[in-house]
């Protein structure tokens, strides 16, 4: 359970890292690479544990370190999806009202 603990905490802490190293991060709220992060965390964590993968000698470092480097990869993805489609979506609806 411990072990559950700490990589919420680190996926927390790398999805607020991705946010704030996004150029574009004002398009979209602080939570949702955070969130994104946690979320493909946690999960890739039970699955791996109920996999059996995890609290056996060699295969320890698995449900520790690889959900924290899926949910940064997973919150990475998104917020570079994002950043590019709701920038170019805005500058399409303000073009769009501006010629009204």
């Amino acid at each position: 359970m411990l072990s559950l603990v700490v990589m919420v905490f680190a996926t927390l802490a790398t999805g607020f890292l991705v946010w704030a190293n996004d150029k574009r991060h004002g398009k979209y709220g602080i939570a949702l690479p955070a969130g994104i992060s946690v979320g493909v965390g946690a999960l890739s964590w039970i699955v791996f544990i109920a996999a059996g993968l995890g609290y056996q000698p060699g295969l320890t470092w698995i449900p520790w370190v690889l959900p924290i480097v899926l949910g940064t990869a997973a919150a990475a993805g998104v917020v570079v999806f994002l950043g590019r489609t709701r920038t170019a979506r805005d500058t399409a609806e303000l073009t769009k009202a501006l010629r009204l």
